[in-house]
């Protein structure tokens, strides 16, 4: 890997420039390993209209073929208005086969909504049929204040105010939100299992290293072909894959809650460009004062940056952790 052994010898806005070809190459051997190591036929994964789901599917179609490759459109009625017509944009460019799956009767099913919304009414009582809302978590870089979750809600006359959260209504919010994801991965499996393929996932180096992901949910793949590159590094990859520009120059979303929501105000607190030049300079023991002076944030905004880095890592070692085993069990026993 030649992307990320060392530190550039200058550091800056081109540190994270690479050989997008070459890497696309090598990321397309390593896909074609995998199915035949575990005689898979080819890849699932869902598409959402976003650059990183996006970058996999062409990675996909580049290394196997566009009828090796079959992608999940999943909305849900809490969905954005232009998912769908981004995630078909894509399939129609990359000339990929694709299947709609409308998950919202199982999330009503599973109580989804219902259960989300009574957490907010912990909250905010009043709040019910009509509102919308979305969770944000304030600037890492602003205080060093110990940071907590506000829900924001809108009524039916568009009026929002914003709350702090109890660690109990925080933590049922999240926890009905998941069903979205568990449901899609559940449906990616369920195509997978029929056409004998492999569940590609999408995360990028900055959500896999952060815990941006929820377990058994869109953390769950066979493998995860862009989880070494970082977002900077993935848009490059989707200029050179002839992604649409259009979901090119579509602002990140978690397009998981009812109101609109940017990853920045719920998880990361700094726009990609700058968490990625972060990341890089803790990774590679870059000085403070360079990645300031790169980021246009201050040294003590970086060292704020690094802290919540290391925490989220900390926090979130969880979601990456294998299912505990109180013996190992040996899976290559020969019979005598």
């Amino acid at each position: 890997m030649t992307i990320d052994t060392s530190p550039q010898a200058a550091y800056g806005p081109d540190t994270l420039s690479y050989d997008e070809e070459a890497e696309a190459i090598r990321i397309g051997e390593a896909m074609r390993r995998y199915l035949v190591a575990n005689k898979r036929k080819g890849i699932v994964l869902g598409v959402s209209g976003g650059i990183d789901s996006s970058v996999v599917a062409a990675l996909a179609v580049k290394a196997l073929g566009p009828e090796r490759v079959l992608a999940l459109h999943m909305p849900e009625q809490e969905s954005s208005d232009d998912t769908i017509g981004f995630s078909t944009m894509l399939t129609d460019a990359l000339g990929i086969d694709s299947v709609l799956e409308e998950i919202s009767p199982v999330l009503i099913g599973l109580g989804a909504y219902q259960r989300r919304d009574d957490a907010v009414r912990r909250v905010v009582p009043e709040y019910g049929p009509g509102w919308k809302s979305k969770i944000v978590l304030p600037s890492v870089v602003d205080s060093d204040a110990y940071r907590l979750f506000s829900v924001v809600v809108e009524d039916p006359q568009g009026r929002q105010s914003t709350h702090r959260l109890t660690t109990e209504a925080y933590l049922e919010i999240v926890a009905a939100t998941n069903f979205k994801q568990r449901v899609r991965k559940a449906l990616e499996y369920f195509h997978a299992d029929r056409l004998n393929y492999a569940v590609a996932g999408t995360p990028n180096r900055l959500e896999y290293d952060q815990g941006f992901f929820v377990k058994l949910g869109d953390g769950a793949a066979d493998l995860k072909p862009i989880a070494h590159l970082y977002k900077t590094q993935v848009y490059a990859m989707a200029a050179h894959l002839g992604v649409p520009a259009e979901i090119q120059a579509r602002p990140s979303t978690t397009d998981t809650y009812s109101l609109e929501q940017s990853q920045e105000e719920f998880y990361f607190s700094l726009p990609y460009q700058r968490m990625d030049l972060c990341l890089y300079g803790l990774n590679h023991g870059i000085a403070t004062a360079e990645v300031a002076e790169a980021t246009g944030l201050t040294v003590e905004q970086v060292e704020r940056v690094y802290r919540d880095i290391v925490q989220k890592r900390r926090t979130t070692a969880y979601l990456h952790s294998a299912p505990m085993l109180v013996d190992e069990v040996p899976l290559n026993i020969k019979e005598s």
